[in-house]
């Protein structure tokens, strides 16, 4: 459609052929402009764009629109079969079918020649390239392969028992698997021994017994808790040693100079971070502004790691760190994503030693928005090695050794500019859930000793809100001089997310009204409401399953979470790759020296790059939490029969999961066993509902429970429900359907009772009429 103005006001057919026929995404700004609309017919605009996003004929994408069903360019996709002309087909790998419909299908297409590393095969999972398939209605996308993401699991990973007289048993250590154990005959042992982990390729079986396998691989032993976290690196094939080439590179690195950098040595920046910490990749300095423009304003300096000086582009150590994406932090060890030789020494921030780093200057105004900033490239020595409860404890009144000469110089002046940052960040409103998270204490033999709850301190917040500034500042530098650049993204939440929030809401009785554009405001309103009640707990967990995920992106859609129009990872380049990615293009833009953004890298090579780290990220927080469960699960494998306190932490039509209070471990109780009624699913109140009764076991419930089994190699726990259920609400006990279908399914017993005793050549026969107990919901047989 060509862009010519038009006084009219276009119709829906006209918008909707626009979106269409744009190759790219488009937002309101674009098709005002398209239009010739002006600024007063932008919110009849809107609400007809939000009216066709919610009949599903366009699809948003932050505050973007593009046709539904639209697929992003560069993506993960599971490659699913083959069509009947033996090509391969895919479906994207994160397609939420409820509030997306039906997944576009993909036709990969091969080369004749594939690359290395790019030969698909079915049950793979592939970063691929896909563009719209004009030629074949049944296909809506063609894609090509860029890389293999992970292999189809042909075998299965597990710990391997040994029995007397050889050969032995496997307890796989996925969840989804325990309790269904592998038979290892002597013979297809590998010469295991008991405790080891290994991988087993299944072999066929007969059609009673255990199934049989053959153990392909002896992976490590695992005699110990020690050793706990080798399943979860083994299970999602996190890479844990380095190239030879990576090593050597690291090992030739040599110390930064002051070549091409800015002195910074004399400027007192400290590190603040936890007491374990191992790499030191960012400090802070704050000072009063003595510019008269800006009375009663702060200088804030944050410097961090100059990681892009040692890891360049297409070398060793950068091909090995996008391979890993991220570190992995285990509560036992930690999966780095870059040598010891680079993350714990030549970019550790130490005290007293000389390091290259690269610098934003924070210029803040005495209303806590910032003014001004630009980025350097230094050489700096840091003046202290704090932690935070250190800084905290000297703010308070009590600094010790340490902290007492720099209260005054260096602490003080931090807090009274974070004083101002926080104000701005108050007026910005990013969304602020309530969720305190847990840390696991474990003994010197690797055991657990205690979880704890640790204190979230303004010395955390200080580090925070000086870190989200330099990430915004990092976003706007690359903007402004128009390099491509890596985003950390976050969607506001779907239409049927906000709809399935608010009808949770009702059965409280608390109002979600929404005028206009959503912010975090709206949800902060319900937060703020709620403070101090019994259901607080709930409330911020539903609240926070309605949020989008974060990822990152080439394109930016803003940060719904931290209500951020750009916002970029850039403090822990150590850790992360995008950030490392933004380092590069920093001094690329700048004209900062060696390690520059090639200029080989567009929007198009950082999507995929983007894809692909998105990917690691989260294959790293599912290995830290299977972790944490196995961990959580060998410390109660002896208590069973035990008793605990917990909060209902998830509801499904399998059972209630309970996250207990103690140790925040999470298990689950099987519907079949919460009584003699049946209870059904109700996904507005995040509740089993009794049909007899109409009892509830609802999302965020103190519950009481005992422990019924453990299976530490999967992580799994199963427990007893002991409380009971909350009474019907007046009014709401039974309905007529819930009557209605209870009598049926009695009825229908007592068929089935009276043909059973019918049935010639049975030897007991049940009594006609005889009441049958249910075997729930997931019993056998039941439909």
């Amino acid at each position: 459609m060509s862009k010519q103005r038009d006084s009219r006001f276009p119709d829906r057919d006209a918008i909707i052929a626009f979106v269409r026929g744009s190759k790219s995404e488009v937002g309101t700004r674009e098709i005002a402009r398209a239009f010739g609309l002006k600024n007063a017919d932008r919110v009849e605009l809107k609400q007809i764009l939000r009216t066709l996003a919610d009949e599903g004929v366009l699809a948003k994408r932050g505050r973007k629109l593009h046709e539904a069903a639209v697929l992003p360019p560069t993506l993960l996709a599971d490659v699913t079969g083959r069509d009947s002309d033996g090509e391969l087909l895919a479906a994207p790998a994160e397609w939420d079918a409820e509030t997306q419909g039906a997944a576009p299908k993909i036709r990969i297409r091969l080369p004749r020649y594939p690359k290395p590393g790019t030969a698909a095969g079915i049950g793979d999972r592939a970063l691929l390239r896909v563009e719209p398939d004009s030629n074949d209605e049944a296909h809506a996308y063609i894609g090509r392969v860029i890389k293999i993401i992970d292999h189809a699991k042909s075998r299965v990973l597990g710990i391997f028992r040994a029995l007397p007289g050889g050969g032995g048993r496997l307890v796989p250590v996925d969840k989804k698997q325990a309790g269904r154990e592998l038979n290892i005959a002597k013979a297809d042992s590998a010469d295991a021994k008991d405790g080891d982990l290994v991988s087993v390729d299944l072999v066929r079986s007969r059609g009673f017994g255990l199934a049989s396998g053959r153990v392909k691989e002896r992976l490590g032993s695992l005699a110990t808790e020690k050793a706990i976290s080798l399943i979860a690196i083994h299970a999602h094939d996190i890479p844990q040693s380095f190239s030879p080439a990576a090593l050597k590179e690291a090992e030739a690195a040599a110390p930064a100079t002051l070549q091409g950098r800015e002195d910074w040595r004399d400027i007192p920046l400290v590190t603040i971070d936890p007491p374990d910490a191992k790499d030191h990749d960012d400090a802070v300095h704050a000072m009063p502004d003595d510019d008269p423009a800006n009375k009663g304003g702060y200088i804030v300096h944050v410097a961090i790691a100059d990681v892009a000086f040692y890891v360049q582009p297409g070398s060793a150590l950068d091909r090995d760190a996008l391979l890993r994406g991220n570190s992995v932090y285990f509560p036992d060890r930690v999966v780095p994503m870059l040598p010891e030789r680079i993350s714990n020494d030549l970019c550790s921030l130490r005290p007293g030693e000389a390091r290259g780093a690269l610098a934003v200057r924070l210029v803040i105004a005495p209303d806590g928005r910032k003014r001004s900033h630009t980025f350097h490239r230094v050489l700096m020595r840091s003046a202290a090695k704090l932690n935070y409860a250190q800084v905290q404890t000297a703010i308070d009144g009590h600094p010790d050794d340490l902290t007492g000469p720099l209260l005054e110089p260096i602490l003080k002046p931090l807090y009274a500019a974070y004083a101002l940052v926080k104000r701005a960040r108050d007026e910005r409103e990013p969304l602020d859930l309530d969720l305190p998270e847990r840390k696991i204490v474990l003994k010197p033999d690797g055991t657990v000793d205690r979880v704890v709850t640790p204190e979230r301190l303004d010395a955390h917040k200080l580090i925070e809100e000086f870190m989200i500034l330099a990430n915004v500042a990092a976003a706007e530098t690359l903007e402004k001089k128009g390099l491509p650049l890596i985003y950390r993204v976050h969607d506001e939440p779907t239409v049927e997310k906000v709809h399935n929030l608010q009808e949770f809401l009702k059965t409280l009785d608390i109002p979600f009204a929404k005028s206009g554009a959503l912010r975090p405001s709206v949800f902060n309103r319900v937060l703020t409401k709620i403070k101090g009640h019994d259901s607080e707990h709930m409330v911020n967990e539903v609240v926070l399953r309605s949020q989008a995920q974060a990822e990152y992106a080439a394109e930016n859609y803003g940060h719904f979470g931290l209500n951020l129009r750009r916002y970029a990872h850039f403090t822990s380049p150590i850790r992360r790759y995008a950030d490392l990615v933004v380092h590069r293009a920093i001094i690329r833009a700048l004209g900062l020296g060696a390690g520059a953004l090639p200029e080989t890298e567009t929007i198009e090579t950082l999507s995929e790059v983007a894809a692909q780290i998105s990917a690691t990220e989260r294959r790293a927080m599912k290995a830290e939490r299977e972790t944490v469960d196995r961990l959580i699960a060998h410390h109660l494998a002896d208590r069973i029969g035990a008793v605990f306190q917990g909060r209902i932490s998830g509801v499904t039509r399998a059972g209630l999961f309970v996250k207990l209070s103690e140790t925040g471990a999470d298990g689950l109780i099987p519907i079949r066993t919460l009584g003699t009624e049946y209870f059904q699913y109700d996904e507005a109140r995040h509740a089993l509902v009794g049909t007899r009764s109409g009892a509830m076991h609802r999302l965020g419930d103190v519950v009481e429970v005992r422990l019924v089994e453990a299976a530490p190699v999967a992580g799994a726990l199963r427990f007893e429900l002991l409380s009971e259920a909350h009474e019907a609400p007046r009014g709401r006990k039974r309905t007529r359907d819930a009557d209605r279908s209870h009598e049926v399914r009695r009825a229908r017993g007592k068929i089935k009772a009276e043909r059973k005793a019918k049935k010639p050549g049975r030897k007991f026969a049940k009594k006609p009429g005889k009441p049958i107990k249910s075997k729930g919901k997931s019993g056998k047989g039941k439909k």
